[in-house]
């Protein structure tokens, strides 16, 4: 993908280097709750659920802290680090436009860079639950290492795979904007866990569906695909189904846990967001069967 000498994003938030620590704060069931379901929503299990509400006492919110003597960013990280705002960049723009042509006006989400873990409205997150989006304050969070996990734990790897990966997280913030998260949102707490899980599939494929909108766009304005970039990103859709990534961790799958839809399931919308670019196709207004 080539953004040669386009912009950075200023709506970024770099907290790399920085400890979470507990202070006296929100606590309670609720506080908890808000962990758990960011959580799994975030495409964590229910060990970093456990990971996550013991690292904060259970109770507490959190501040961060530099840490004295951090390390010196690598080369790497650098680049990844300016790749990722130059990304933010370009869905701002690309975003502004689609929704101005909705009659609408975009929000720019924030995107925080974090190291190991931190805290955000929706509590607080290790590294171990990948990139997600919290609504409560409208950001997007990356531990930039995702990216090298990736590349050696999934064999996923070029830069527009990375950057579907963060196109992604910003369409749950276009999904946030137009209502379609509350409001799906509200129907899983009236459903049961394994109806909640199908509602979560169909917002996951969204998210997917817009970030192909966003390359669609993206690339019609600038021609910044290259060779190859799209098969980077259909074969990190693959990779990061959940059908896929449980049978690498169990050996089997269990298809009624699904939060975020299969590999078929994944590149097939991400593609159909790439080649149309249409605003009026959704994941729930479509049968199950042809998820």
């Amino acid at each position: 993908m080539n953004l040669s000498g386009r912009r950075e994003s200023s709506n970024v938030e770099d907290r790399r280097g920085m400890s979470t620590g507990a202070k006296a704060g929100i606590g309670g069931i609720g506080g908890i709750l808000l962990i758990v379901v960011m959580t799994l929503m975030g495409g964590g299990n229910l060990g970093d659920v456990l990971t996550n509400v013991v690292g904060q006492g259970g109770l507490s919110a959190l501040q961060e802290e530099r840490v004295d003597g951090q390390r010196e960013f690598t080369a790497e990280e650098e680049e990844l680090a300016k790749f990722s705002r130059q990304v933010l960049a370009s869905t701002e723009d690309v975003w502004t436009k689609v929704f101005k042509q909705m009659g609408r006006t975009y929000e720019p989400p924030t995107l925080v860079l974090f190291t190991n873990s931190v805290s955000s409205a929706c509590g607080e997150a290790s590294a171990s639950v990948g990139p997600f989006y919290c609504s409560g304050d409208q950001k997007l969070y990356i531990d930039l290492s995702f990216f090298t996990e990736m590349k050696s734990q999934l064999g996923a790897d070029g830069d527009f795979s990375y950057a579907y990966v963060i196109a992604h997280e910003v369409g749950h913030h276009v999904e946030n904007l137009l209502g379609t998260l509350n409001d799906a949102h509200a129907q899983m707490n009236r459903v049961s866990k394994v109806e909640a899980n199908k509602i979560s599939v169909r917002l996951e494929l969204l998210a997917d569906y817009y970030a192909g909108v966003w390359g669609h766009y993206e690339n019609e304005a600038f021609g910044s695909l290259e060779a190859g970039d799209i098969e980077e990103a259909i074969d990190c859709a693959e990779k990061i189904g959940d059908n896929y990534l449980q049978k690498k961790a169990r050996g089997y799958v269990q298809p009624e846990s699904f939060t975020h839809g299969t590999s078929a399931q994944r590149m097939k919308w991400l593609k159909k967001g790439l080649d149309t670019g249409d605003m009026r196709t959704s994941t729930f207004n479509v049968r199950e069967a042809d998820l």
